[in-house]
């Protein structure tokens, strides 16, 4: 407590600010996934019922295990966008990574569906990640979680990413011209999130993200 004015106030410290930010974001993150997938279940269920329907030799759903914070490891749930042996041809596909370092990620991927193009383009094999977010695997806004072998290979200021929870969305996501971007600028621009994370950063970066998929930028 301190006085002003005869008044007392609570000042908070660095520390209990973030830990009330944290324990709202979480809160926040929770009401508004659920809100999300209420809202959206129709959208869900149609898409999982198109992806079916478009390549029936597997499921709607791709379930593969990622990176949270601490390195704690998790099941991030996407709609399948890709052909079922898409692990298998990835190390084929290798020479045509355009994103330098750990990191894998070409634009016109050949083992991509017709479905799945159309849904990584406008970002939509993205929501499934919305139970990771009521689970506590993940948050709205955050660093994407990345693959274990990616890790395994990330220096100690790669390594800094997974100080929080990974996102949904994040800086990166919403750059136009986040492929032109080296390994090494997608890490600046999550730790400027950790540095900066507030409310305004928060809601303004989930608006960021919503222009990008009316936009139809994902890939």
């Amino acid at each position: 407590m301190e006085r002003y004015g005869g008044v007392e106030a609570t000042v908070l410290t660095d520390k209990e600010k973030l830990r009330r930010y944290l324990r709202i974001k979480r809160f926040q993150d929770v009401v508004l996934s659920i809100l999300a997938l209420v809202v959206l279940s129709p959208l869900l269920l149609a898409i999982a019922i198109v992806i079916v329907i478009d390549d029936p030799k597997g499921g709607p759903i791709f379930c593969q295990e990622r990176v949270g914070k601490g390195g704690r490891r998790f099941r991030m749930y996407k709609f399948r966008s890709m052909c079922i042996d898409a692990e298998e041809r990835l190390e084929a596909l290798a020479q045509y990574n355009e994103m330098d370092g750990v990191a894998f990620k070409i634009r016109k991927d050949p083992r991509l569906t017709r479905v799945g193009g159309f849904l990584r383009k406008m970002s939509l094999d993205e929501l499934p990640q919305l139970v990771n977010i009521v689970k506590g695997d993940m948050t709205i806004v955050g660093p994407r979680p990345a693959l274990p072998k990616e890790v395994e290979q990330y220096n100690w200021y790669e390594r800094q990413r997974l100080k929080v929870k990974p996102g949904l969305t994040c800086y990166w996501q919403v750059q136009r011209n986040r492929y032109e971007l080296s390994m090494s600028e997608w890490v600046a621009l999550d730790l400027k999130y950790l540095r900066e994370r507030n409310w305004w950063l928060d809601w303004w970066l989930i608006a960021q993200t919503v222009k990008t998929v009316l936009r139809g930028d994902g890939v």
